[in-house]
């Protein structure tokens, strides 16, 4: 139990210093005011229910008194004098101004919780996106750095902190003044009690406190394994859409290779898992719900019984025995805040720590940045001196390397598969960052293009303009582009938005690439088996077609064939020019 009530510790300190940020942040008048304004109308709501209780024993009074103006009075009038008890709001007007305090409460929660959502949504994505971070988590396979699907902690994951932090915290806020308003009243109409020879003072208020800690201990005993199972679910129903997610993007590869019946049984088996995490959760919240719903339960009507005693005895009146009751829950309901609260609590402490560790993950991929093969930019031509390169496992595929390519000439990299070749493409892109020694990258414009391009979701026209914008691109410099290289049937398609990494085939999307670098008009272009999709005579065909278009771009190939004049082999562990 200690090591449970240790989990919610941290998951306290987690929370907030996650959500510390925003409310420091140039948006913090506006945080700092809407959680005043929303915590001021739910302090405001605490103290119209203190009225209400005392409302409620001038109704119940007047009707054992069969005082029927009074009870007219204290349902229609706006205002009333209760004998004894001077003005007196009444029913009518408490039930308008709370109506409208808690709707506008509710308004400028979710004001507030939209702006908070928005600017951590917008922090989280510039952290990731910023200095390759999205990257270099892909990279590490490290179980205690793997980060399962960032998008979703992204979307969904943000939405349920700044909504559960709100509920939660106001929740407990208004509890906790809830307490103190009426803690002061139960004890001063409880009365006392005699036991054992022992008199006690508002006796109520010290039942209502042990019924409370009994219920929140064994709450927490009976409840404490939901925080890894809601863990863990959260994660496991993640991984499974993303398989979804892999069989919308792959759709013509899985056709083709007849794989429905692989997938199916992949997919069936990640939802078991889902499945087998849920009816864990399902039993073990149905041990709590027997709880606590016999506990609320029991609540309802506890005080009752206890107070009845003294009704009987008439040292109360029949407005007393209803209006202690409404104390008493008043007092022992914020008293148990977190037996009512815990399954939102477990659901809130799983977000936070998936949002924690991801915001860690993030800190640790930026520094990564820093790391790998020294660049320097400005020179005459590509230089590598003493380039050392490895993977994440510290395994060598380049030791010492060195080598200088000069401008103006088609260069290939050729070497076979499992050599390194597209790391050196990575690390002379810059975003390889294991390894040493030193790059020295040429003037001007470069461009680097993966053997498997990117195409954003939008029209042909921004596919061609990435990662630059489509507004600036001519409609005829893109039309001859794509006729260079053989897309001339898409040049009326501008303007058509589609999924075109899915739409066009493989040798396709490779050339639209081209053609993007085309448009581009690099000084340099660095190209990673960018024709591997293509035929041997169309390879040939569109490698001519782009040295026509870009006659002073120096074009530097990695593939498994020598094609150009000059040829840089490329072998595990060395790198050597053979012109």
């Amino acid at each position: 139990m200690r090591h449970a009530m240790t989990n919610f510790l941290t998951g306290f300190a987690e929370g907030v210093s996650l959500a510390k940020p925003y409310f420091k942040s140039e948006q913090k008048w506006v945080a700092w005011g809407l959680l005043g304004a929303v915590v001021g109308l739910n302090l405001l709501l605490v103290g119209l229910n203190v009225i209400l209780t005392y409302w409620n024993n001038d109704f119940f009074n007047a009707i054992q008194a069969y005082d029927s103006k009074i009870v007219v009075a204290l349902l229609y009038m706006p205002v009333i004098r209760v004998p004894g008890k001077g003005a007196m709001p009444g029913f009518l007007e408490l039930v308008v101004i709370y109506v409208l305090i808690a709707v506008y409460a509710t308004y400028l929660s979710q004001m507030l919780q939209i702006k908070w959502r928005q600017w951590l949504t917008t922090h989280y994505v510039e952290n990731w996106l910023q200095d390759r971070a999205y990257y270099n988590i892909s990279l590490s396979h490290a179980p205690s750095s793997i980060i399962d699907n960032p998008d979703q902690r992204i979307s969904e994951d943000l939405n349920n902190f700044t909504t559960s932090t709100l509920s939660l915290g106001i929740d407990f806020i208004t509890n906790v003044v809830t307490l103190f308003s009426f803690v002061f009243v139960l004890y001063s109409i409880s009365g006392s009690i005699t036991l054992l020879g022992v008199t006690i003072p508002g006796y109520m208020l010290w039942v209502a406190i042990l019924y409370a800690l009994v219920g929140t201990g064994l709450t927490h005993l009976i409840g404490r394994k939901l925080v890894p199972l809601a863990f863990n679910q959260q994660r496991l129903e993640a991984d499974f859409r993303y398989r979804l997610v892999r069989i919308r993007e792959h759709p013509e590869a899985i056709a083709l290779s007849h794989g429905e019946a692989q997938e199916e049984g992949e997919l069936v088996g990640s939802f078991q898992f889902v499945r087998d995490n849920f009816w864990a959760i399902m039993r073990r919240t149905k041990a709590l719900n027997f709880f606590t719903i016999s506990f609320n339960q029991v609540a309802s009507i506890f005080p009752l019984v206890v107070i009845l005693p003294r009704y009987f005895a008439k040292k109360i009146g029949l407005g007393g025995l209803s209006q202690i009751p409404m104390v008493f829950g008043q007092v022992q309901g914020a008293l148990s805040w977190f037996v009512t609260s815990y399954s939102g609590l477990v659901a809130w402490r799983a977000t936070v720590s998936r949002l924690y560790g991801f915001r860690e993950a993030m800190e640790t991929a930026r520094a990564m940045a820093a790391g790998g093969p020294r660049l320097q930019a400005g020179g005459e031509g590509l230089a590598l001196r003493d380039l050392t390169l490895t993977l994440p496992d510290g395994r060598k595929l380049l030791d010492r390397a060195s080598l200088t390519l000069p401008p103006g000439e088609l260069v290939t990299i050729s070497g076979a598969s499992g050599t390194g070749k597209s790391t050196l493409f990575r690390a002379l892109a810059g975003i390889w960052p294991y390894g040493q020694g030193e790059v020295t990258l040429p003037q001007g414009k470069l461009l680097f293009l993966p053997q498997k391009p990117y195409f954003p979701l939008g029209t042909l026209r921004r596919n061609l303009a990435y990662p630059g914008p489509e507004a600036g691109l001519d409609d005829d410099a893109a039309r001859e582009a794509l006729a260079a290289m053989g897309l001339g049937h898409l040049a009326e398609r501008l303007d058509e938005a589609a999924n075109w990494g899915l739409a066009l085939s493989g040798g396709e999307q490779q050339r639209l690439a081209l053609a993007r670098a085309i448009l581009a008009k690099p000084d340099w272009l660095f190209l990673d088996e960018a024709t591997s999709a293509l035929d041997v005579g169309l390879a040939g065909e569109i490698r001519g077609a782009l040295r026509a278009h870009l006659p002073g771009t120096t074009i530097v190939a990695i593939t498994h064939h020598e094609q150009g004049p000059r040829q840089v082999r490329f072998a595990q562990a060395q790198l050597s020019p053979n012109f």
